[in-house]
């Protein structure tokens, strides 16, 4: 849903999507046809059925799509069957080494199977078997190179883990499946370096149209996980390379997707919520812009309209950036002027900016529910913004 507050609409994607084929991941679509997805992988270990089922029901709260789960064990490949069947969102079971495994989590009625061919035994062997199960359930396959378990062979040509290196793998197990009429793939190739991992996706996406699965491997923390994932897939999703996200954050799985549907709705990939502008303060600021920006953050915690709402503490660019955003304050002398649809509604006291501001939210957020309910039709992309 979108409120109509007569601002210019929002500018469109940077760039169209590059055509894919299309699959069917346990009823989400994955491919150009369909929405960038979000997806993390738990935590837990995947024969605890009940805190497996727990920590994924938080991710779909919290916005994700499809959630991985870790089979290195026959006990994890005995819990697969009672987590896809109970899990609200499509379950891939990752698997690495065993291949007995693969045909568990097909059985088990798995949304799709991650497998990474630098690891798993005589897998190139294995593939027809592989294929001709996956076909019979419907169940789509990732091939997931990563830079840390390249097979040997690639390794011994290309000396490292190159970009081509990485495209060479991926393409080759995507051969073998090809051999044998299976074409239900999509592709990772994930390095820990964005600009290495950035041109492995730049190749793989100009010689194949299998939908691709965008990764920074082994980010890092939540700080230095969020940047090196934002600039490198930026950098791929502005030119229209990537179907489905994964942020790898050595945090809570559901930080990986609070900063995944983050990184998409910038992009205009996703429809916008709540968005805080706020400037960075400086000697102009007549109010502590970081306490304000905080203070109406939370206060506007888990609003689903789409509001822009500005919080700016000087004179300078506080009134222009209010004017442009759905509601806004400039602060200033001890006072704040409230904008609302790009006109100023009232001044307030500056004890009373942050409880004027969630109010008036909270106001045009009742008013496009019940436009909605009457059948109005949303136009542009209201935000609030912070400055």
């Amino acid at each position: 849903m979108t409120v109509d507050l007569g601002l210019p609409e929002a500018p469109a994607v940077l760039a169209p999507r590059r055509r894919t084929r299309q699959l069917d991941v346990g009823g989400v679509g994955v491919g150009s046809d369909h929405p960038v997805s979000v997806q993390s992988m738990t935590t837990t270990l995947t024969s605890d059925v009940n805190g497996t089922l727990q920590q994924i029901a938080e991710l779909t709260a919290a916005g994700c799509d499809i959630v991985r789960v870790a089979v290195p064990s026959a006990d994890d490949a005995a819990a697969l069957p009672a987590i896809a069947t109970k899990s609200n969102i499509p379950v891939v079971a990752d698997i690495h080494f065993q291949p007995k495994y693969v045909f568990a989590a097909i059985d088990a009625g798995c949304a799709a199977v991650r497998v990474n061919p630098g690891n798993i035994k005589k897998f190139d062997d294995k593939v027809g078997e592989i294929a001709a199960a996956a076909k019979d359930a419907g169940t789509p396959i990732r091939i997931g190179v990563n830079a840390g378990s390249l097979e040997p062979s690639i390794m011994a040509k290309h000396g490292k883990a190159t970009p081509e290196a990485l495209v060479e793998s991926a393409l080759w197990e995507a051969s073998l499946f090809a051999e044998h009429d299976f074409h239900d793939l999509k592709i990772s190739v994930k390095h820990h370096d964005p600009v290495t991992m950035v041109r492995a996706y730049e190749l793989l996406a100009e010689q194949c149209d299998y939908p691709l699965h965008l990764g920074v491997t082994e980010a890092g923390p939540t700080f230095q996980g969020t940047i090196k994932s934002a600039t490198a897939f930026g950098a791929l999703l502005s030119k229209g390379i990537g179907d489905t996200i994964r942020v790898s954050l050595s945090a809570p799985p559901i930080e990986e997707v609070r900063v995944g549907l983050s990184i998409l709705e910038s992009l205009n990939l996703r429809p916008r919520k709540l968005e805080i502008v706020s400037c960075p303060s400086c000697g102009r600021a007549q109010v502590d812009v970081y306490k304000l920006a905080d203070e109406v953050t939370a206060g506007l915690e888990g609003m689903e309209v789409p509001l822009r709402v500005a919080v700016m503490g000087c004179v300078v660019n506080g009134p222009g950036e209010a004017r442009d955003a759905d509601l806004g304050v400039a602060s200033g002398n001890g006072k704040g002027q409230i904008f609302v649809k790009g006109e100023v509604i009232k001044t307030v006291p500056e004890a009373q900016i942050v409880e004027t501001l969630i109010e008036e939210a909270m106001r045009l957020a009742e008013d496009a529910g019940e436009e909605e309910l009457a059948g109005g039709q949303a136009g542009g992309t209201p935000t609030v913004t912070v400055g």
